[in-house]
């Protein structure tokens, strides 16, 4: 199972550190990426699951628009960017439910996945899970079961679909990244900065030996000409920036090599009552 999906933000995003949210001083370049990524997926029939930024609902609700007009599945992803943890539990309720509904008002129905900036639902903020389900969200994406800068869940298990109960009776169906054990350090392929940065080949070998590979691209993934932060500390700069110039012909030839799903269908191929049940 391949899952295509795409977070919705533009090229700024890829600072976690700096606290500016005044996001209108900068270049608006997420209609061109947009556009570049809606062309090759028509062109293949296929459709992704989008997680979109409420503020892009809110300042640029034609790219929306657009991605929703073709058919694809819209999901959130906050609404201005930020890391989960950062919020207690009445804040990310808060931005969450702000999100949900400037999608929801662009698009005109209701939006039942979310994933989280960078990864970030952790061990230590669970309850995060428990308030998706209060907002009516049906999948969550939002989980890396392995360490990483911004997030991570080691303790989470096997990179697969479960099915999430909450304490608050509740359920959500979860899909997470997926990671791949190199030299002792787990890494994530199937997007950003490791799949701009490895050898198509790779790659290839990676999706092949993978029963379950989740996807997560970025417009900015493909915008070689974007501007470069230049605060951004050295490693988060190499990360965000390797690879530009070649990253959407790996993204052509992965496409053209594998069959891939959004979240939403999905959901209609997995088995859930033979599915691990995790208990929070």
């Amino acid at each position: 199972m391949n899952i295509l999906t795409f977070d919705i933000e533009d090229w700024y995003n890829c600072d976690f550190i700096t606290p500016d949210f005044n996001w209108d001083k900068y270049e608006v370049r997420i209609y061109d990426g947009i556009e570049k990524i809606l062309t090759e997926l028509e062109k293949r029939n296929i459709k992704g699951t989008f997680f979109c930024l409420g503020w892009i609902a809110e300042k640029h609700p034609d790219v929306i628009r657009q991605i929703h007009a073709q058919g694809h599945h819209i999901g959130c992803h906050s609404y201005q960017h930020e890391l989960a943890f950062r919020f207690d539990r009445e804040g990310f309720k808060n931005d969450t439910e702000k999100a949900k509904k400037l999608i929801e008002d662009v698009i005109g129905e209701s939006v039942d996945a979310y994933r989280a900036p960078g990864f970030s639902i952790t061990k230590k903020n669970i309850w995060a899970l428990e308030v998706l389900s209060e907002l009516g969200f049906k999948y969550d994406c939002s989980i890396l079961p392995a360490p990483h800068d911004y997030g991570g869940f080691p303790d989470f298990g096997v990179a697969k679909p479960v099915l999430l109960k909450l304490k608050n009776g509740a359920q959500l169906k979860e899909f997470p990244i997926n990671v791949r054990s190199v030299f002792g350090k787990h890494l994530v392929f199937s997007g950003g900065g490791f799949f701009r940065l490895f050898p198509y080949p790779l790659i290839k070998y990676w999706t092949k030996k993978s029963p379950y590979v989740m996807t997560y691209f970025h417009p900015r993934d493909f915008d070689p000409g974007q501007p470069i932060i230049q605060s951004l500390p050295l490693m988060r700069k190499f990360k965000s920036y390797v690879g530009l110039s070649t990253s959407f012909a790996k993204f052509q030839h992965l496409l053209q090599d594998f069959d891939f799903v959004n979240v939403k269908e999905a959901d209609n191929l997995v088995e859930w009552e033979n599915t691990r049940v995790i208990k929070f």
